[in-house]
């Protein structure tokens, strides 16, 4: 029976990197693989580096799974119906919660002994435990609690003991959920969250989250989404991939000046020689860099992809895109053209399904 595997968890722990690495794991288990990928906008990043790496990709945009469930359903349907794939890996948007309720639920009671829902899985980045506050602390703190596994990414970036005492403060935090670390990034123990995907379904967990929806939403609104195409040229050639990390860096430095919080600020940079991801999760930080590597050769164009969430009003997020990107053209010696800038704080949430925990047998 296929199985879908619905992956959560605060905006930059690792969401579509873990879910391309299960998928090369299931692949190479011979598996047929599907990624759905998911944002409050459009034009995502993720989407583009899944189709670089798997086959089989589709995306729900504009809204979350639980308040664009028909848009997910129809996907879902789609591959079954087909039989085009035997594992569906999903992410939803990283500012979601209450997905047992407005998701999980909702699929099976659609699709029956059509389909295996495999624990509801929260990504967790160790830089994220007791730093967010207030509405987004909440909104993180709703995550961990409603799930039926915590997989705490990244362990390549804390020392072993350091991170082996952030599980055990995990576990003590959220009894009721399995808890396991490992990093996508470096294919580090991922074999361990398959098997706990494929095992046998998680019991008593079943049961209804306490979300208050008012505080859910200020931390949803308060977290503005902005993607936009930048078409950037140089007649002599310039560097991408430089392009690419001085728009970030200055990002991400403007954002700490400011106090603001970085969701995630990612670049998908499609130039003649290939892909090229960067990345930055915390306001402050430099930008990671995907594939890792040298600079190749020059190009004359490059076609740049933004998303990017963060705690500041829309217009002045696009005013700051806007600087890093003059920034950019400074160091690289390349002029960037950009297209028209969506941006926007979400709505408030208003899920399609919202089905209570069925009781539990005595």
């Amino acid at each position: 029976m296929p199985r879908l595997v619905v992956l959560t968890g605060f905006l930059g722990a690792g969401k579509t990197t873990t879910m391309l690495a299960a998928g090369r794991l299931f692949t190479a288990r011979g598996g047929r693989v599907a990624v759905i990928t998911n944002d409050q906008g459009s034009d995502l990043v993720d989407t583009q580096l899944a189709r670089d790496a798997v086959p089989d990709v589709g995306e729900v945009t504009d809204g979350c799974f639980c308040c664009r469930f028909e848009d997910l359903a129809d996907l879902v349907t789609d591959l079954l119906d087909t039989g085009r794939a035997d594992t569906i890996l999903t992410e939803a948007v990283g500012s979601c919660t209450d997905l047992q309720a407005t998701v999980i639920r909702p699929l099976r009671a659609r699709y029956g002994d059509r389909l295996t829902l495999a624990p509801l899985t929260t990504i967790v980045d160790p830089a994220r435990v007791g730093v967010l506050d207030g509405d987004l602390g909440y909104l993180f703190d709703r995550q961990l609690a409603e799930a039926n596994l915590i997989a705490v990414n990244k362990s390549d970036t804390l020392p072993r003991a350091e991170f082996d005492a952030l599980l055990d403060q995990i576990r003590r935090g959220y009894p009721g959920a399995g808890v396991l670390g490992y990093s996508a990034s470096r294919g580090e123990h991922v074999d361990q969250l398959v098997a706990r995907w494929t095992g046998e379904p998680p019991r008593g967990r079943d049961v209804d989250l306490d979300v208050d929806y008012d505080r859910y939403a200020a931390a949803e609104a308060r977290l503005s989404w902005l993607n936009q195409v930048w078409q950037v040229s140089a007649d002599g050639g310039f560097s991408a991939r430089r392009w690419a990390h001085v728009a970030l860096e200055s990002l991400s430095a403007a954002c700490a000046r400011r106090g603001d919080v970085i969701g995630h600020a990612k670049l998908a940079v499609q130039t003649p020689a290939g892909l090229i991801r960067m990345s930055v999760v915390a306001a402050g930080d430099p930008p990671r860099h995907e594939p890792a590597g040298r600079d190749g050769p020059p190009v004359a164009r490059a076609t740049v992809l933004v998303n990017v969430r963060a705690t500041c009003p829309p217009e002045d997020l696009e005013s700051l895109v806007r600087a890093a990107a003059y920034d950019a053209d400074l160091a690289a010696g390349a002029a960037a053209r950009p297209g028209p800038a969506n941006a926007f704080a979400p709505s408030y949430p208003r899920p399609v399904h919202r089905l209570p925990a069925t009781p539990a047998r005595p």
